[in-house]
């Protein structure tokens, strides 16, 4: 049971991870948050697939894919970067505890569904651009696991919505930042993916917009909470994000005019 607070907003919480137990096998919130994102996003795809030439049954298989590849890909991302939290190899699979690497997550569904789309002959740069509202989705509801499980807060902060996990000092929601931030991202992403003049524009403004909030919020949180390429010094998320930042805008362009050079009627 964990006791979080938000002492200035007067709003105390009790938390338990544990939502419910089927015998003696215990449902963790975490699991279940996880899974609501991404049947949410899931449901937003499928009813918005067809007007942008994706089949609504292809939504779901490459969702059911995506989400599989992605966990363990998600897994396999944080455990290479943080072995020493682990005590024995059964451990690893323990992922209804936490450890799941975002990052890793996102580059497991995307290669599962480019050979997905190989398979089938969809064209993928499409489907990237219609399922990326669902990731935006998926991620912000996401971020509420790691709220109940009391993790990967932020630094020590006065500011008014500072939230204190079983009395210890006020630290930034960041779990709480990087949702609102992708609320925000898929907001602007609906307002302008029907203006889109090439395919992989929008994935590639996902890529770019996840990466520039991941690149501040990084920074933003506590230090146990950061895989470090360069002990003490450069974060993996955040060399990952400057990456993404470099190949969100490099792939927007590059997609753009590849776009203005071809024919209509070769696109």
């Amino acid at each position: 049971m964990n006791i979080i607070s938000f002492p200035k907003l007067n709003i105390i919480l009790n938390i338990d991870p544990v939502a419910f137990s089927i015998g003696s096998k215990d449902i963790y919130w975490y699991a279940l948050i996880i899974l609501a994102g991404f049947f949410a996003g899931g449901l937003f795809v499928y009813f918005t697939a067809e007007k942008r030439g994706l089949k609504k049954d292809a939504v779901w298989d490459i969702a059911l894919f995506g989400f599989i590849v992605g966990i363990i890909c998600a897994r396999i991302y944080y455990v290479l970067f943080a072995l020493d939290e682990f005590d024995s190899f059964w451990d690893i699979f323990k992922t209804w505890n936490g450890g799941l690497a975002i990052y890793g997550g996102i580059i497991g569904a995307v290669i599962s569904t480019a050979v997905y789309c190989k398979v089938k002959k969809i064209n993928f740069l499409n489907a990237a651009d219609v399922c990326c509202p669902g990731l935006f989705i998926g991620q912000a509801i996401g971020r509420f696991g790691n709220f109940v499980n009391a993790e990967v807060y932020g630094l020590e902060t006065d500011l008014p919505w500072g939230m204190s996990i079983n009395g210890a000092p006020a630290v930034h929601p960041v779990f709480l930042y990087e949702s609102l931030w992708n609320i925000l991202g898929f907001i602007l992403l609906i307002i302008f993916r029907d203006k889109k003049t090439a395919n992989g524009q929008v994935f590639c403004f996902y890529v770019f917009w996840y990466s520039l909030g991941r690149l501040f919020l990084e920074g933003m949180r506590n230090t146990e909470y950061i895989l470090y390429l360069i002990p003490g010094v450069l974060g993996i998320s955040q060399a990952v994000a400057a990456l993404g930042i470099i190949a969100g805008i490099a792939g927007f362009i590059v997609f753009t005019k590849r776009a203005k050079n071809t024919p209509k009627e070769v696109q």
